[in-house]
C-alpha cells in the first residue's frame, strides 16, 4: 500500500485523512485519529469503542479498522458535512431519526463509554461559571439554578453520541444517513442529544428548526420525548458565556429563554399539586 494523500481535518491537527493506493491501483480513503491539543488519549478510546458497539447494532457510523493504545483508522463515510443555509424540514426529522436509531441501543456505562449526563460532557461551563472561572448572565444563572433543583429525568440507560451537531453529521441525497466523531460518546438520556441537536439547530437555523429535529425523533422513536425543556436547557447551559459570534449567543439565549419559561411553568405547577 502506498500513501498516496494526507490532510488534516482540524486546523493541521488530528484527525487525518488520508488515501492509500493499493498494488491493483484500488484507492482506499481512511481517517487517523491521534492525541492533539484538543483530543486526548481517553477520547480516542471512547471513539473506538462507540465505533464497535455501532458497528455490532448496525448504525449508521463509520467502521473501526484498527485500534492502538492511542491512535485509530477508521473507514470514511461517503458524503458531505456542509448543511445547505436553509435546511429543510425533511433534513432536519432525518436528523432527529439518525438520533433515535442510536437510542434504540440499551447498553451500560462501561469505562471507554461511561454515563454522560450532558452532551460534550468533557465541559463544564454551567460549573465554571459556579466557580467563577467565568463570568454569568442573570438569565444563565436562573436556568442553572432550576435545572439543578430538578432530578434528573429517568429512563432507561441508551447510547448515546455525546456531541451531536451538523458537523458531526453526513449527508446524502438531502438527508443525514450516518454519524461521526464519537469521541465523546457514552451512555445516558436520549435528551442529551436531542436537546444539543435542537440547540444547534436553533442557533444554526431559526427557532422553528428545533420542532422538525424532535417530530423526527419522535416519528422514528414511536415515543415521546420527556423533559424537552429541561434537556434543551442543559444543551444551552454547556455553552462559554459568550459564544463563538454575538449572534450565535443571542440565539442561544432565545432558545434558553423559552425553555426556562417551561422549567418555571412546571415547577410552579408541581408546587401547587
Amino acid at each position: 500500500m502506498r500513501l498516496s494523500a494526507l490532510r488534516s481535518l482540524h486546523g493541521g491537527e488530528s484527525p487525518w485523512w488520508f488515501e492509500v493506493t493499493a498494488p491493483d491501483r484500488s484507492v482506499y480513503s481512511l481517517v487517523l485519529r491521534l492525541p492533539s491539543s484538543r483530543i486526548t488519549a481517553g477520547q480516542i478510546a471512547t471513539n473506538a469503542a462507540a465505533l464497535l458497539v455501532a458497528e455490532r447494532h448496525g448504525l449508521p457510523a463509520p467502521r473501526l479498522l484498527a485500534a492502538g493504545t492511542s491512535a485509530t483508522i477508521e473507514t470514511v463515510v461517503a458524503g458531505t458535512s456542509t448543511w445547505p443555509a436553509r435546511p429543510s424540514a425533511d433534513l432536519l426529522r432525518s436528523a432527529g431519526a439518525a438520533a433515535a436509531r442510536v437510542h434504540a441501543v440499551v447498553i451500560d456505562p462501561s469505562p471507554d463509554l461511561p454515563a454522560r449526563p450532558r452532551p460534550i460532557a468533557v465541559d463544564d461551563f454551567a460549573a465554571d461559571r459556579r466557580a467563577g472561572r467565568m463570568p454569568t448572565t442573570a438569565l444563565l444563572a436562573e436556568a442553572d439554578a432550576l435545572v439543578r433543583a430538578i432530578d434528573p429525568p429517568a429512563a432507561p440507560r441508551v447510547f448515546v453520541h455525546g456531541d451531536l451537531w451538523p458537523g458531526n453529521t453526513v449527508l446524502a441525497g438531502g438527508r443525514v444517513h450516518a454519524l461521526i466523531d464519537w469521541k465523546t460518546a457514552g451512555v445516558g438520556h436520549p435528551g442529551v442529544d436531542v436537546g444539543e441537536l435542537r440547540k444547534q439547530a436553533a442557533v444554526g437555523y431559526g427557532d422553528e428548526a428545533p420542532r422538525h429535529v424532535l417530530d423526527g425523533w419522535e416519528r422514528a422513536s414511536g415515543l415521546a420525548l420527556e423533559a424537552v425543556a429541561y434537556w434543551d436547557a442543559v444543551a444551552a447551559l454547556n455553552t462559554p458565556t459568550v459564544w463563538y459570534s454575538p449572534d450565535a449567543t443571542r440565539r442561544r439565549d432565545d432558545f434558553l429563554r423559552a425553555a426556562v419559561l417551561i422549567l418555571k411553568s412546571e415547577t410552579e405547577d408541581r408546587s401547587t399539586d
